[in-house]
């Protein structure tokens, strides 16, 4: 019992973090709780994307709180700049592919700096979450 709840905050943990500003490797741990068949498949489902959006959604408040007192030239990298010009460009629909290595990061910072609506922003990026752990979810079951 107790290491099945250590498994799952392991995966949370890791999806949290991985979505924040640093580096993680959920996909590794999930593909790998996938493979034992100790759980659910839904419930390691649920468990990554949850802790993956909620680590979005920190990145997302610290761009918020930054927006305060920083331009986001000089909260972002030239070569992360990009996610200011995609949102400005697609909208809040851009926040889909928080996913992506990289830039996904930067586009939900851009999006909090951006001050875009809290709730719509939190489903897109579930959404798009979502899809990439049914994709890994699909390859390893």
């Amino acid at each position: 019992m107790l290491e099945n709840t250590l498994s799952l905050s392991g995966l949370f943990a890791s999806a949290f973090i991985s979505s924040t500003l640093a580096p993680g490797g959920s996909e590794a741990v999930l593909a790998y709780l996938l493979t034992t068949a100790h759980y659910p498949v839904e419930q390691l489902l649920i468990v990554a994307t949850v802790g993956n959006t909620l680590g979005a959604m920190t990145t997302w408040l610290l761009g918020v709180f930054a927006a305060r007192k920083y331009s986001i030239a000089e909260l972002l990298p030239k070569n992360r700049q990009n996610a200011l010009g995609w949102i400005n460009r697609f909208g809040l629909w851009t926040l889909f592919f928080s996913w992506l290595p990289l830039i996904g990061d930067a586009l939900c910072f851009t999006g909090g700096w951006l001050k875009l609506p809290w709730l719509p922003a939190c489903l897109i990026i579930l959404v798009g979450k979502f899809t990439r752990y049914a994709l890994i979810t699909w390859l390893f079951v």
